[in-house]
């Protein structure tokens, strides 16, 4: 699999981790917060508008990484709770889980953040996250047609997105 160039997606994505539908909605922001694709593909009860709801979860993630930052035990110049960590920088997380959902998350270096939440019981989604970047990477970013920073509206990577997502979670 080819994370970060190369000129072909993967022809074998990783395995699944689960059997069956359980993904709920996958988010990709850029590194200022702009919200460039949201899918939903099981989410039962709507609570907010979009908007609101792409603000909350790029305010969970900052403060999440802002806080594992904090944490690190190997680091001894902590520096100030809530100051912005550049991609790589410092201690980050992957994933967390509830009772009712399980977040996995990805950052790459560029400050794009590829968010999919699942069933609480699906595995480790790391991998897969890297084969979704891929699939940005060859139907968004190498697309002469788009504008980087503005919302994805390639029906390719959606249809390999849905097709994918499904056979995994």
């Amino acid at each position: 699999m080819q994370f970060f160039g190369g000129s072909e997606i993967s022809p074998s994505p990783p395995a699944p981790t689960a059997s069956g539908n359980n993904a709920n909605m996958m988010y990709v922001f850029n590194r200022n917060g702009v919200c460039l694709l949201y899918r939903e593909w099981n989410r039962p009860l709507r609570t907010l508008n979009p908007q609101q709801d792409h603000k909350l979860m790029f305010g969970l993630l900052f403060s999440l990484k802002s806080l594992t930052a904090k944490m690190d035990p190997t680091i001894a110049e902590k520096g100030n709770l809530g100051v912005p960590q550049l991609p790589g920088q410092g201690c980050s997380f992957h994933s967390f889980r509830t009772n009712t959902y399980k977040l996995s998350f990805m950052e790459t270096p560029s400050g794009i953040k590829l968010i999919l939440v699942t069933h609480p019981r699906t595995g480790d989604l790391r991998e897969s996250l890297k084969y979704i970047y891929n699939l940005y990477v060859e139907y968004v970013v190498k697309n002469p047609l788009y504008s980087p920073g503005t919302p994805i509206r390639s029906e390719l990577f959606n249809t390999s997105l849905d097709q994918y997502v499904r056979s995994i979670a």
